[in-house]
C-alpha cells in the first residue's frame, strides 16, 4: 500500500508546477469566499421550504419546482461554465456568477408571486453554476498538483459550512425579522465578496501563465467537449458524482425539514439539529477523505462505493422501520452518514482531473459536476410527485432514493475498469515525457 501511494504521489508532482505557499492560499481564500456565499444562498430554500409553502400558497410538487429550477439551470450551465472557465479565466466567471446570483437572492427576498420566485431562483441557480468550477480550476492554478484532492475537498468543506449558516443562522433571521429582511440582507454578503474578489483574485501567479489556445468558435466547443467525454475518467467522474451527492442534497436542500417534521413527528427546532448534523458530518468527513485520497489513489473507489452502500442502507433501514416514527438514534446515524455523501461526490473530479490536460480542466469539471445535480433535480422532483400522488407517504416517495443509487451504481462499475487502464496509461506516458524533459 505504502509503495502504490507513494507512487501515486509522484505522479502527481509535475513538471511547471504551481509553487502553493500563502500567497495561493490567500487568492484561493478569496475565490472560496465567493462559493462560500452561494452555498447560503442556495440552499437558503431548505430552511424556508414550509415558510415558502405558505406564503405562495403552493402543494408540494410546486414547492418543488423552486428547487428543481434552480438544479435545471445549474446543471444545465456546467458545460458552457466549464468551457468560459477555460477561455476566460477564473475571475471574469466568478464576477458573473456574484452578480447573478446576488441579484436573485435579492429577487426573491422581494418576489410577490410565485412565477416571480421562480425566476429569481433561476437567476440564483445561474450565478451559483458559475462558483464551483472556477473555485477547482483556481486550486489547480495555485496550488501543485498532488495538492489537487485535500484542496478540492476543503472547497467542499468550506462549501458546507455556508450550508450551516443557512441552517443556523438564515433560519433563525427568517422567523425573528421575516421573510424580506432575512432574504435580503443575506444578500449584502454577495456585494462584500464581490468587493474582495475585484480586489485581490488573481487567475494564476505570475511565471505560471496558461499557454495559448487557439478558441475557434462551435469547433473549439465541440472540440472540448468531445475531447473531455471520450475519457472514461470523465465519465467515471460523473458517475461517481451522480450516485454519492443527491441522498444529502435533496435533504438539505428541501425534503429533509418536511420529511423530520412531518413524517418522523419531530419539532422544527429538533429537525434544524438534525440537519446541521448532516453538515457538521460533512466537513468532518470531507477532511478525511481528503487526506485519504491524497495519500492513497487507489482508495477513491473503495470510498466512493463504501459512502453509496452505506446511504442505502440507512434509508432502508429508516423507512421501512416498524413504527410510526423512526428512533432518535437512527435518525442521528441517517444524518452522520448522509454528511459522507458530499466529500464522496468530490471523489468523480480526481477521476476526471488526472484523465485531462489542463487545457480540459474547466470542461471536464463541468461534466463531472453535472452528474449529482442532475440526479438532485430528478429525486427532487419525484419525490414532490409521489408525495402528491400518495397522500404525504414519504416512504414511497424516498424510495425514488434507491432508482437512482442503482442506476449509478451500475455505470460506475461499467466504468471502473477503462478509466483505470486509461489512467495507468496516461501516467506511464507522462513519465517517459519527464525522462526526456532537460532539467
Amino acid at each position: 500500500m505504502s509503495s502504490s501511494s507513494s507512487s501515486s504521489s509522484s505522479s502527481l508532482s509535475l513538471p511547471g508546477d504551481p509553487p502553493g505557499g500563502r500567497r495561493a492560499v490567500t487568492v484561493w481564500s478569496v475565490g472560496v469566499s465567493v462559493y462560500f456565499v452561494a452555498v447560503i444562498f442556495r440552499t437558503s430554500l431548505g430552511v424556508a421550504g414550509l415558510d415558502a409553502a405558505d406564503r405562495f400558497h403552493v402543494n408540494a410538487s410546486a414547492l418543488s419546482t423552486f428547487s428543481i429550477l434552480q438544479l435545471l439551470v445549474y446543471a444545465g450551465m456546467q458545460i458552457p461554465v466549464g468551457l468560459m472557465v477555460d477561455r476566460l479565466g477564473t475571475k471574469k466567471v466568478l464576477t458573473f456568477g456574484v452578480v447573478l446570483f446576488t441579484i436573485g437572492q435579492l429577487g426573491f427576498a422581494f418576489s410577490p408571486t410565485y412565477g416571480t420566485a421562480l425566476a429569481s431562483r433561476a437567476l440564483l441557480g445561474c450565478g451559483d453554476a458559475m462558483t464551483f468550477i472556477s473555485v477547482l480550476r483556481l486550486g489547480s492554478r495555485w496550488f501543485p498538483a498532488r495538492r489537487g484532492p485535500m484542496v478540492a475537498q476543503l472547497a467542499g468543506l468550506v462549501g458546507m459550512a455556508g450550508n450551516l449558516v443557512s441552517t443556523l443562522v438564515l433560519a433563525r433571521l427568517l422567523h425573528g425579522v421575516g421573510w424580506t429582511a432575512a432574504f435580503a440582507g443575506s444578500s449584502v454578503a454577495g456585494v462584500v465578496v464581490l468587493v474582495l474578489m475585484l480586489a485581490f483574485l488573481k487567475d494564476h501567479p505570475e511565471g505560471h501563465e496558461p499557454e495559448p489556445f487557439p478558441h475557434r468558435g462551435a469547433a473549439y466547443v465541440r472540440r472540448q467537449i468531445a475531447a473531455s467525454w471520450r475519457e472514461p475518467g470523465t465519465r467515471l467522474g460523473l458517475w461517481v458524482h451522480f450516485t454519492t451527492q443527491f441522498p444529502a442534497m435533496v435533504f438539505l436542500l428541501l425534503w429533509g425539514l418536511p420529511f423530520l417534521v412531518e413524517a418522523q413527528g419531530l419539532s422544527r427546532a429538533t429537525a434544524g439539529e438534525l440537519l446541521t448534523l448532516v453538515v457538521l458530518s460533512n466537513m468532518l468527513t470531507g477532511l478525511v477523505y481528503g487526506q485519504i485520497v491524497a495519500r492513497h489513489h487507489g482508495a477513491r473507489l473503495p470510498l466512493a462505493l463504501g459512502t453509496v452502500l452505506s446511504t442505502a442502507v440507512m434509508w432502508a433501514a429508516t423507512l421501512a422501520y416498524p413504527a410510526d416514527h423512526a428512533p432518535m438514534w437512527l435518525l442521528i446515524v441517517l444524518c452522520v452518514v448522509l454528511g459522507a455523501c458530499g466529500p464522496a461526490s468530490m471523489i468523480g473530479f480526481d477521476f476526471a482531473r488526472p484523465a485531462n490536460p489542463p487545457e480540459r480542466q474547466g470542461t471536464a469539471s463541468g461534466i463531472t459536476n453535472m452528474g449529482g445535480f442532475v440526479a438532485s433535480m430528478t429525486t427532487l422532483f419525484a419525490v414532490g410527485v409521489l408525495l402528491d400522488a400518495t397522500g404525504g407517504s414519504y416512504t414511497v416517495a424516498f424510495s425514488a432514493v434507491f432508482v437512482l443509487q442503482a442506476l449509478g451504481l451500475s455505470q460506475i462499475l461499467r466504468l471502473r475498469k477503462p478509466a483505470a487502464r486509461r489512467e495507468r496509461e496516461r501516467l506511464v506516458a507522462s513519465r517517459v515525457e519527464t525522462v526526456h524533459v532537460p532539467a
